[in-house]
């Protein structure tokens, strides 16, 4: 039985890599898929790690007029959104430029969880300016589209799909260089200015995806932690709970050397190549720092040491998952944010709905890891003991049910909303979250270019909800059935009650 659950979720790993389901932003794209090796041999021996240069230190962010000009830079766009647009972190940013001499033009236009109709504005602003540097200052939101800004800047003839991750998009490689940017981030969750990767809401199909390529990192990250100040408690909240799933989910995701096939060529080993000893390092280093400041960072806007550790954190699980991938929790969030219906969360100034990309995230965590631990017991309950949870007695066999329940009481010690029920999903929105979660490339509303793989082998995706809430003790739980066969990568955690329910789903 063990040996059969471990089985269901390697290949369900394997399938989120390089099948129809896979995480359509943070998975390597179908057209840079690596072929099988001349060898023959089946799955991957080598593993590479890829990053972005950081600069930590309170106040970094005055030299960013240097490093222009130290770039040579002549005409520099700086994003940001309207919100900041008037705080200290751009204005620290724009004294910079200008002591240095360095022209530049502010676009403050950036879309909190931008959509691809967001991208092509900053693309256009961007196309219009002919800029020879880039400075991204805010959350993921804002470094995500400054990337795209680059790129589709500096490959003008492009058509947006081009360099979209499949199967929403065309995956082609990128093969132009792309001019610097400098990227400084204002929230600690993304990690957006250690990765390769720009997160946006197709709007069409009402889905979440991005571009994945190593070539749009940015070219410097400057992690100041004076702009942690900034930031309202539930903003570092859900930012954080971004920060925790990156760390667990890089760590327990597939070992690089089970990935397959293995490449012909190193050129098209993926970016995001499985859990690695190196990766590894940087996921558990912030997980521990979550697990020791993030309640204290939510709780006191002033206390400096703990902002500070999340938001080096923040980069740490950036280049843990930059390298490793994640899995099920990102990929089921972006359906619970991308169609979301009326919920505004606290703390955020936008005028539309809005689920915050680490709240969707979180949500299913205690079912996904429940699920996982099947597989990769021993690094569950590493994860468990890291959060807090007393092991010393604990069953192996036990081990998701004891991360996912460690999980629930340090979400319910930070009031997080109790499940999709509170953010305005019921039962009948199921199946519109399976279609979301699994991009079917033969959706019959996909753009018809589109349509260019199978189906698939598994037909059926079983989506499981379960009804369990925060508060500890609360009947129930969330789980994934065992008798469910490898499709089944749905689980939901829907309001406190004290019975589960499930449906079946044809795709």
């Amino acid at each position: 039985m063990a040996a059969a659950a471990r089985a269901r979720v390697a290949h369900l790993l394997r399938q989120l890599q390089r099948a129809a389901c896979q995480c359509p932003t943070h998975s390597h794209t179908y057209s840079q898929a690596p072929g099988l090796s001349p060898s023959g041999k089946t799955t991957d021996y080598a593993f590479e790690m890829a990053v972005s240069n950081i600069r930590y230190g309170a106040g970094v962010t005055k030299e960013v007029g240097m490093d222009l000009q130290n770039m040579g830079a002549k005409n520099v766009c700086l994003m940001t959104d309207k919100n900041l647009s008037q705080l200290p972190p751009v204005q620290v940013a724009m004294d910079s430029l200008v002591k240095n001499g360095i022209p530049f033009t502010v676009y403050d236009n950036v879309r909190v969880e931008p959509t691809d109709a967001s991208f092509m504005e900053a693309i256009e602003f961007a196309q219009k300016g002919a800029f020879d540097a880039y400075v991204a200052v805010g959350g993921g939101s804002t470094m995500d589209t400054c990337k795209a800004a680059n790129l589709y800047a500096s490959s003008p003839h492009s058509d947006f799909l081009d360099y979209v991750s499949a199967p929403i998009g065309k995956g082609k490689p990128v093969s132009v260089p792309l001019k610097p940017l400098i990227a400084v981030p204002t929230t600690s969750g993304t990690g957006s200015e250690t990765t390769g990767v720009a997160i946006f809401d197709y709007e069409h199909l009402k889905v979440k995806t991005g571009i994945a390529s190593r070539a749009i990192k940015p070219t410097l990250g400057l992690i100041d932690p004076l702009h942690t100040l900034h930031m309202p408690a539930r903003v570092v909240a859900n930012s954080g709970f971004d920060v925790l799933c990156h760390a667990l989910e890089s760590y327990t995701a597939l070992p690089y050397h089970l990935r397959s096939p293995c490449p012909s060529n190193p050129i098209t080993r993926p970016a995001y190549q499985g859990s690695n000893p190196i990766s590894d390092i940087w996921a558990i280093h912030a997980l521990r720092i979550v697990a020791k400041y993030l309640k204290r960072a939510v709780r006191n806007p002033d206390d400096l040491e703990a902002r500070s550790h999340m938001h080096l954190a923040s980069a740490f699980a950036g280049i843990g998952f930059g390298n490793a991938g994640v899995h099920l929790c990102h990929g089921m969030s972006y359906p619970i944010s991308g169609l979301v219906k009326t919920y505004k969360a606290k703390d955020y100034n936008v005028d539309h709905p809005l689920v915050p990309h680490g709240l969707s995230v979180v949500l299913t965590s205690p079912a996904v890891f429940t699920f996982t631990a099947q597989m990769f017991p021993e690094r569950h309950l590493e994860t468990a003991e890291i959060l807090g949870a007393d092991t010393r007695t604990t069953r192996i066999q036990d081990a998701g049910l004891v991360l996912a329940d460690t999980l629930r009481k340090f979400l319910f010690d930070l009031d997080v909303d109790d499940g999709l029920a509170a953010i305005g999903y019921s039962k009948a929105d199921i199946p519109a979250l399976v279609k979301g979660t699994l991009p079917q490339v033969r959706d019959r509303h996909a753009p018809h270019s589109l349509r260019r793989s199978p189906a698939p082998p598994e037909r059926h995706a079983p989506l499981v909800v379960g009804q369990r809430g925060w508060k500890p003790g609360v009947p129930g739980g969330s789980w994934i059935s065992s008798t469910a066969d490898s499709s089944s990568v749905l689980s939901w955690c829907n309001r406190a009650r004290p019975s589960p329910f499930c449906s079946s789903i044809q795709l």
